[in-house]
């Protein structure tokens, strides 16, 4: 399922713009676009733009996990996906989920909980 395409002027941007992101926080988001890109994530419509957004924001950060192949592959899921593109996201999507630690994931989704919907 494709990501609906997010507009910069997105509060969730304008949030990201200025939140002290760091490369685990640019993973954390990464993988989190993996998985609703992936068709796994149980966020709702809304809360998927704003991570969309956020994401357009932070994709260019330093990050540790990620290579600029990544987000390429991201791009194209989000513009014309086709099956390969689909399968190489759910391959990236457990790969990622497999190296972040459950206990940062965590602490990356209640901020990210807190700084855009608290």
């Amino acid at each position: 399922m494709p990501a609906p395409l997010t507009d910069t002027r997105h509060p969730a941007a304008q949030w990201a713009a200025e939140a002290p992101f760091g490369p685990v926080e640019v993973d954390c988001t990464t993988t989190v676009v993996l998985k609703i890109l992936d068709g796994k994530c149980k966020m709702l419509p809304g809360e998927m733009r704003a991570v969309m957004a956020v994401y357009d924001v932070v994709k260019s950060g330093p990050g540790a996990l990620f290579d600029a192949d990544v987000h390429a592959t991201i791009a194209q899921a989000r513009h014309t996906p086709d099956d390969a593109t689909l399968a190489t996201i759910h391959r990236l999507r457990v790969e990622a989920e497999a190296k972040i630690p459950k206990p940062v994931m965590k602490a990356y989704k209640a901020v990210l909980r807190e700084g855009l919907f608290g």
